[in-house]
């Protein structure tokens, strides 16, 4: 069994979602706690540390960004759209939450979430730091 624990601003978000797409969620929640990176579906391509995180699409544009710190534990980072809309976009979001962008002229792959077969485990300070920022985001939304 998977700990699975979501940021504030993952959760805030997760709250707003209504209908099919939040049972596609509560779906993808059960299905992380039981088979882990399994249930995702690819890692994000670009600079450290966008590779150690994992997307899984839940329900038409809606995502979800996931974190692994061990094999046994997940962080749900964001959930989100990805839009053309910058100011609404899941992945500007996940961006400026990791504190990187990938190169305009970089190939965007999506390789398996899982590989070797586990997830592409963060160390504890990385997520600490992405948990951390995630506060800070959402406090500055708050206030906006």
């Amino acid at each position: 069994m998977i700990t699975v624990v979501e940021t504030p601003v993952a959760g805030a978000q997760a709250a707003r979602l209504r209908g099919p797409a939040r049972q596609a969620y509560e779906r993808f929640l059960d299905e992380l706690s039981h088979r882990g990176c399994a249930a995702l579906g690819y890692r994000v391509t670009g600079p450290e540390p966008l590779p150690r995180l994992c997307v899984k699409h839940l329900r038409g544009n809606d995502r979800v960004v996931v974190a692994f710190p061990h094999p046994t534990d997940a962080w749900v980072l964001l959930v989100g759209t990805h839009e053309d809309d910058p100011g609404r976009n899941l992945y500007d979001a996940l961006y400026e939450l990791a504190g990187v962008r990938p190169r305009l002229d970089e190939r965007r792959t999506k390789p398996p979430c899982c590989g070797d077969g586990g997830p592409p485990t963060s160390d504890e300070d990385l997520v600490d730091d992405l948990v951390a920022r995630a506060r800070a985001l959402a406090k500055s939304r708050r206030r906006s």
